[in-house]
């Protein structure tokens, strides 16, 4: 898999701050569930992702890329669980919200859908394609690891 959709609060780590760690990027720590950990366990440099803010806003606001492939997460005591790091992008020009995608029939599969309490999802290439257009995104940027 070369996407994903990394969930954020915005009010705890949003887009802005994001974008604020400009080329340097910041690392995706505090997963605490399996399934989101293997999901970035499975990450390649290179690699990009929605940023998406949950909670009240629910929506794609942006594009990022994986720039430091997983490694232990200094968050975590146990030791069980990693982290990657994901540098800003785009934002995208229309942000596209929970409620466009439930209603695309397109999009009836996608992992924000089905396993809606993942923080970290993979996303198909078609799925990818489907919401740069939605989002009005001009020239479709595409992974380094297709």
């Amino acid at each position: 898999m070369a996407y994903w959709l990394f969930k954020s609060e915005p009010s705890t780590w949003s887009w802005d701050d994001q974008v604020k760690r400009g080329a340097k990027g910041e690392h995706w720590d505090g997963v605490r569930n399996y399934q989101a950990n293997n999901n970035m366990k499975a990450m390649k440099k290179g690699d990009l992702g929605f940023f998406y803010h949950s909670v009240d806003e629910k929506r794609i606001v942006g594009i990022v890329e994986v720039i430091r492939e997983h490694y232990p997460d200094h968050t975590d005591e146990s030791g069980r669980f990693g982290m990657v790091d994901i540098k800003a992008v785009e934002p995208v020009p229309n942000p596209v919200t929970l409620a466009d995608v439930k209603a695309d029939t397109a999009l009836s599969e996608m992992a924000l859908l089905k396993q809606s309490r993942l923080s970290v999802q993979p996303v198909t290439e078609a799925e990818w394609k489907h919401i740069c257009k939605m989002a009005g995104v001009k020239k479709v940027p595409l992974s380094k690891n297709k």
